[in-house]
């Protein structure tokens, strides 16, 4: 299988937003187009934030990751989300997701990352058997959220 996973580019954003849009729809998250390119933008200038890749099979795009970066005190410094990780309906089943999932291990492994989180929808079975089979485990706390307004 020649799949390949390679940093995004400014050039890469357009093309990614289409795939967050594509993603959103899955669940039905409300997303704009333009806030998110821009936000994708600024977040591929500088890599203290993380990192955004394109996931590709025989040259043609098949999906990307997102890795934010957060300090944590907790766990004794530099921590990762893995914010986002969507493979193409009609790329799902053939190992690609399984490459990805590897390739953000191997890179939370090269930045040093104290852990690894992610979130994952109650539905999605086949995403939730991928991550326990590569070693992530249920955390025992309940994840919350505010958002002003």
């Amino acid at each position: 299988m020649d799949v390949t996973i390679k940093p995004a580019l400014q050039t890469n954003v357009p093309e990614i937003t289409q795939l967050m849009q594509d993603f959103y729809a899955i669940d039905g998250y409300p997303m704009d187009q333009t806030k998110s390119g821009a936000l994708l933008s600024e977040f591929i200038k500088d890599e203290k934030h993380g990192g955004v890749w394109l996931v590709t099979k025989e040259e043609t795009t098949c999906g990307y990751i997102i890795l934010t970066l957060i300090f944590s005190f907790e766990y004794g410094g530099w921590i990762g989300f893995l914010d986002e990780l969507y493979i193409k309906d009609e790329f799902r089943g053939q190992g690609i997701g399984k490459v990805a999932v590897d390739f953000i291990i191997s890179e939370a492994k090269r930045r040093q990352l104290k852990l690894l989180y992610l979130e994952v929808e109650p539905h999605n079975e086949s995403a939730q058997k991928l991550y326990l089979d590569k070693g992530f485990k249920q955390h025992k706390r309940k994840l919350l959220a505010w958002k002003p307004g």
